[in-house]
């Protein structure tokens, strides 16, 4: 009998048994990140539930109105969003929450309030549910730092002041991945039980990958240095090997990808849209946290995505972010060009 593998089996890391484990070598903390955590933990397990019987229940399908990214909604994304307001809001550890789908910030009425922020994408990559590619939830998290009537700036702060970020992706398998700011760790759903265990410990991207990521549909309204890497990914003049195009239209699906193997994924400033399309704090700061912080790197084209200051709660920016030299080389053609110019 293989009593190692039998122990491995048996001595599960679940995701609770992991942020008790973070919390106690902090002899100050008070339990509250945890309280919130298992509370956002579940928020994942509705949603990975309703997912699954999106098809039988009839979620599928528009929900009739149009959210504040002109979107039309489905009504995945409407029940998915009311699923993690409700489960942040009853915590009782968070003051503000600001979601894709609602035009204003959320404030947490005095008798629930606590410390944190939260910035929440419920459904991302919605458009993909009817014909069941991968979509998932993001999130970060910041710290309210003052005891003061909490306000939309308690959340328009750099990236790089976040606690902690994720995501929940819901797939062939539901996996959530984490980072409080000491590593990337994925956590893999275990439907008998009910719970996420540790299944990818310490995820680090490879320095360099051989996939790139964007949607080539967009090429004709680039801007320069865009063009030349993906062109170089294409015919690279260096002999090295063309690298893999790889793209789902769904983000957390693309970055989830790129973080297990290596590559680039790109979001580039185009004529359609001079700021970008993804959002900065709740798509591009989360998944920049966990790129930094599994050894890649997150870029805007002007700057590092995690020193970006976001000025409106729903602002939007240009991303690249992936292993860490493949997003060196988009830096040094953004930097060429800046010198042209």
């Amino acid at each position: 009998m293989d009593h190692a593998a039998d122990a491995h089996r048996t001595d599960l890391m679940t995701i609770t048994r992991f942020v008790l484990n973070e919390q106690s070598k902090y002899p100050e903390s008070r339990g509250d990140f945890t309280i919130l955590l298992s509370h956002i933990v579940l928020g994942c397990k509705f949603v990975c539930s309703a997912v699954n019987k999106a098809g039988l229940a009839k979620l599928i399908g528009l929900a009739g109105e149009t959210n504040i990214q002109g979107e039309e909604q489905k009504k995945l994304d409407v029940l998915s969003n009311d699923v993690f307001v409700n489960a942040l809001i009853s915590s009782g550890r968070t003051s503000v929450l600001v979601s894709e789908e609602d035009e204003e910030a959320t404030f947490v009425e005095p008798s629930h309030r606590g410390k944190y922020c939260v910035v929440f994408d419920p459904l991302d990559g919605s458009s993909n549910i009817d014909c069941g590619v991968s979509i998932g939830t993001i999130f970060g998290i910041y710290t309210l730092d003052h005891t003061d009537e909490p306000t939309t700036e308690d959340v328009l702060k750099p990236g790089n002041e976040m606690v902690a970020a994720g995501y929940c992706m819901y797939g062939s398998s539901c996996m959530l991945v984490l980072s409080t700011g000491t590593g990337v760790h994925g956590f893999t759903l275990d439907p008998s039980l009910g719970e996420f265990i540790l299944t990818h410990p310490d995820i680090k991207i490879p320095k360099k990958g051989n996939i790139y990521s964007v949607n080539e549909g967009n090429a004709q309204n680039w801007d320069g240095p865009t063009t030349k890497y993906v062109e170089k990914c294409k015919f690279p003049k260096d002999g090295s090997p063309a690298k893999s195009l790889r793209y789902v239209g769904s983000m957390v699906a693309d970055v989830h990808r790129t973080l297990l193997y290596g590559g680039i994924f790109l979001y580039p400033a185009d004529k359609k849209s001079p700021n970008g399309k993804l959002r900065v704090l709740y798509e591009v700061f989360p998944m920049s946290f966990l790129m930094e912080q599994a050894g890649g790197q997150a870029f805007t084209g002007q700057k590092r995505a995690l020193d970006l200051v976001p000025e409106k709660i729903h602002e939007r920016s240009p991303i690249f972010l992936g292993s860490y030299d493949d997003v060196e080389e988009i830096k040094a053609l953004y930097a060429e060009d800046e010198k042209k110019n």
